[in-house]
């Protein structure tokens, strides 16, 4: 195996520990004898350990004392009939600190086979802060229902002061409202948040499972393969996990800009660039991944300096690139344009590809949405609804041109700065 070899395997190893380490949901695994083999740093900081101190431990140290021998009969129960469990709710866990403190928390269950066996997979989502919402929320009601009778019996007692009262008394209730409302807002977010958390989980658990297979039975292959006429049967795999690290870390980001998304936490920063400078780089780098034949092509006459937050464009054309290549045929051209009409500057990726139905385009930039025709093809439904709201974000509109089995124009339309 050559230095340039080893040295990418290790990148792609790294690459892979940050995407696992930096999830913002707890991953345990365990193999079929209960016993923890690997946990990101995300479930050591929930459960107050330090590194590495959790391998090799029995999963029911997580477990609150009393209901370990319980969960110990579970757990070989669930690696003779292995299943994927999501999130739910309606059911309250709890789940054991090193200190010796319980927290609340959702669990969902998946699994994988490798050589070495069946191996479980915990996702762990810690859901105390919505446990203090629920009590804030029981509490403020008890609270308004106290005010309610102490009301009641004012007004029964103090006739004389009915008109003085009543208006006091509207006050009360439009403050009540007015906190009753913004209680209802804030539920309303976080069980928006918590369903996108959870939906995100289940997809998890389906698009985890094979990658994570494909890369340990690749590593292991590697090893074997330790003969100089070996270097294509070590190339083909290391290959395999390249590719396979690299769709999931298309999966974890586009999950992690949900999040930032949905928590108001991306914020344009516009700056003047040089777009055509950009864009080349951009398809550069996307005709490395293109493959069968496919070829990227660039018009930008009169385009030059653009104000524009540099890094979203970037995402939202990687993206847009991707799709395209995804959907094309081989030995297609894929045509990215950019132009100003008049006080509006418009970018452009065309493709001849499968297209898009008519009643899907009312619905492709839906949270999860995928088109009928793309079922068969890899895809969370998650990046257009990432890209329109990026657009969004700068201001912008998005619009699209497709037919099926003819191809798509997706534009992108701003005001001319």
């Amino acid at each position: 195996m050559t230095s340039k070899t080893i040295d990418q395997l290790l990148k792609e190893k790294q690459k892979f520990e940050a995407l696992f380490n930096f999830a913002t949901l707890g991953i345990v695994i365990a193999n079929s004898r209960g016993e923890i083999t690997l946990v990101n740093q995300h479930a050591e900081t929930i459960f107050g350990y330090e590194p590495e101190e959790l391998k090799g431990k029995k999963v029911e140290v997580l477990i609150p004392m009393g209901k370990q021998h319980a969960h110990q009969a579970n757990r070989e129960h669930y690696t003779e009939q292995p299943q994927v469990r999501p999130m739910g709710y309606g059911r309250d866990l709890k789940a054991l600190r090193k200190d010796g403190s319980e927290l609340p928390v959702e669990i969902s269950l998946s699994y994988f086979h490798t050589d070495e066996g069946l191996f479980v997979i915990a996702f762990i989502l810690d859901i105390t802060a919505r446990k203090q919402s629920e009590a804030i929320l029981i509490q403020q009601k008890a609270e308004l229902e106290t005010i309610t009778r102490e009301i009641k019996l004012l007004n029964s007692n103090l006739e004389e002061e009915v008109e003085r009262r009543t208006e006091a008394l509207r006050q009360t209730l439009n403050q009540l409202e007015a906190s009753r409302k913004e209680l209802q807002d804030a539920l309303k977010r976080e069980k928006q948040l918590g369903e996108l958390k959870s939906r995100f989980v289940t997809m998890a658990s389906h698009e985890f499972k094979t990658p994570l297979a494909t890369i340990i039975t690749s590593a292991t292959l590697i090893g074997k393969y330790q003969k100089t006429e070996d270097q294509v049967h070590r190339e083909k795999h290391l290959k395999r996990i390249s590719d396979t690290v690299l769709n999931l870390s298309n999966l974890l980001n586009e999950f992690l800009s949900i999040g930032k998304l949905e928590e108001g936490k991306i914020n344009p920063k516009p700056e003047l660039f040089f777009l055509p400078d950009q864009m080349k780089e951009i398809v550069s780098e996307m005709q490395s991944q293109a493959g069968d034949g496919k070829q990227i092509r660039i018009e930008m006459p009169d385009v030059g300096e653009v104000h524009l937050d540099k890094e979203l464009i970037r995402y939202v054309m990687l993206n847009l690139l991707s799709n395209a290549i995804k959907f094309s045929p081989p030995a297609s051209t894929i045509t990215v344009r950019a132009f100003r009409k008049d006080k509006v500057l418009c970018i452009e990726v065309q493709d001849q590809g499968i297209g898009i139905s008519r009643k899907d385009q009312e619905h492709l930039f839906e949270r999860f949405f995928r088109g009928r025709n793309a079922d068969n093809i890899q895809g969370t439904g998650l990046g257009l609804h990432i890209v329109e709201r990026y657009v969004t974000l700068m201001e912008g509109e998005i619009k699209i041109q497709s037919e099926l089995n003819k191809g798509t124009i997706i534009s992108l339309l701003f005001e001319n700065k």
